[in-house]
């Protein structure tokens, strides 16, 4: 589960290396976030001559949760999956990921929230 606070990797190209969820979007929706849920971070780093500098805002979407899938749902064989980090892709205000690559693999409720160009663009998702 991420919630307030929580540190999140960035798992695309887009400059950042670091984020905290500073916010979860959907008002009372619930104050923890699965995979495919966004929340907005505050970057902690970034790397040298991008765009995205530290200490800024930005949107993102959970990529990986390392508490396993949507933190209380299985998948239909009764399996959970578990990353080894949280893990989040920048995204602008359309949906659109900011970065044009993804690394790792990410989960399976991406598809489902309509994220279809970071669905494409991970090397494998679970």
């Amino acid at each position: 589960m991420i919630q307030m606070g929580t540190i999140l990797e960035v798992a695309d190209n887009s400059g950042a290396r670091k984020i905290a969820c500073i916010r979860m979007r959907g008002g009372s929706a619930g104050q923890y976030a699965g995979p495919g849920r966004r929340h907005h971070g505050l970057g902690q780093g970034s790397r040298a001559r991008t765009r995205r500098s530290s200490r800024s805002t930005a949107s993102a979407s959970s990529g990986r949760s390392s508490s396993g899938r949507g933190a209380t749902t299985a998948a239909r064989d009764g399996s959970y999956i578990r990353f080894d980090d949280n893990a989040a892709v920048l995204i602008s205000n359309e949906g659109e990921p900011v970065g044009t690559r993804v690394f790792g693999p990410v989960a399976r409720e991406l598809r489902e929230k309509k994220f279809m160009k970071i669905i494409s663009l991970a090397p494998e998702v679970l």
